[in-house]
């Protein structure tokens, strides 16, 4: 009786948080009219509950077009939950990678603004440098005085470009400064959220090789969502309909071995018709079938289980 009851406590626990997740989920697909979305799910998933269970209970009895609708109600029923919890959590991938890629654009501005005042950089520094080679160029080529007179000469009429060059270079350098400081803590933060979704690049790495890019995310996060939802709810009804099914079959021995006022055995009213024809005579006659409470140890084991068997 236990393990019924964990079995039935697992089956309601794992309805419950199916029908929250899908209702979430269905408020979300429908965020127009969530409350009234909300009600109608609940509603739904209690139904689904109740025809599962009911179904199996009253199979052999109930109408033959009215089972078969409750079957095809919890399966198109169990469809709509697996929709919402779909919804669920693709809108709870959404909301943790919608910040990423917040963070992921400003470092990349910020990137593209760093590489600018670097390239910067690089062109003064460039200018410069020819500037000294064209100087070098004229006081290699002459032996006199009068060549470096040109060079000091050519040094002077650059000297204004040189002095506008270098500021340039030091705005650049202050403002590259500036973006590396404004960069750092961004840069952390970025870190963080892709230690969050660190296990989802390993998954997407085990199926599609190394280095996966966001495509290759995005099918990982697919495919674990639509693994989760095959196991979530249709396991949730499986194991409601088990613990129904354990519990007639316990509520049907304990009626078996439930002595009458005499204390005797007396009901075999459900004996199969290929049993033995003596053993339903000796079942039958009062005379062999009475037993004490205190003897029923003593009747053959294979005897109890032809008796008490279903």
């Amino acid at each position: 009786m236990i393990f019924i009851i964990i079995t039935f406590s697992t089956a309601l626990a794992l309805s419950v948080i199916a029908a929250y997740f899908s209702v979430i989920g269905l408020m979300a697909i429908f965020a127009a009219a969530a409350t009234p979305i909300a009600v109608m799910g609940a509603a739904l998933e209690a139904a689904k509950v109740v025809a599962a269970s009911w179904t199996y209970r009253n199979w052999l009895t109930a109408p033959r077009a009215l089972k078969y609708y409750l079957v095809l109600s919890v399966i198109v029923l169990s469809l709509i939950t697996s929709m919402g919890i779909f919804g669920y959590l693709s809108k709870a991938h959404l909301d943790q990678s919608l910040p990423s890629s917040d963070v992921l654009a400003k470092v990349s501005l910020l990137d593209e603004k760093i590489k600018i005042e670097r390239d910067n950089i690089e062109t003064n520094r460039k200018s410069i440098k020819q500037f000294d080679e064209a100087v070098d160029q004229i006081m290699s080529r002459s032996e006199d005085s009068r060549g470096a007179e040109r060079a000091v000469s050519l040094r002077r009429s650059q000297q204004k470009e040189r002095i506008r060059l270098v500021q340039e270079i030091e705005v650049s350098n202050k403002a590259l400064k500036k973006l590396s400081d404004e960069r750092a803590p961004i840069a952390a933060e970025l870190r963080k959220l892709e230690v969050e979704v660190g296990p989802l690049k390993y998954i997407a790495a085990f199926f599609y090789g190394d280095n996966p890019d966001t495509n290759d995310l995005e099918r990982a996060v697919r495919g674990v969502i639509i693994t989760l939802i095959f196991v979530f709810d249709p396991l949730a009804i499986l194991l409601l309909i088990s613990a129904n099914m354990s519990l007639v079959q316990y509520n049907h021995r304990d009626k078996k071995l439930r002595p009458d006022s005499t204390g005797t055995f007396s009901d075999f009213s459900n004996l199969k018709p290929e049993w033995d024809e003596s053993l339903k005579e000796r079942l039958n006659d009062d005379s062999s079938v009475k037993v004490e409470k205190s003897k029923i140890h003593e009747i053959p084991k294979e005897i109890m289980d032809k008796v008490f068997r279903r």
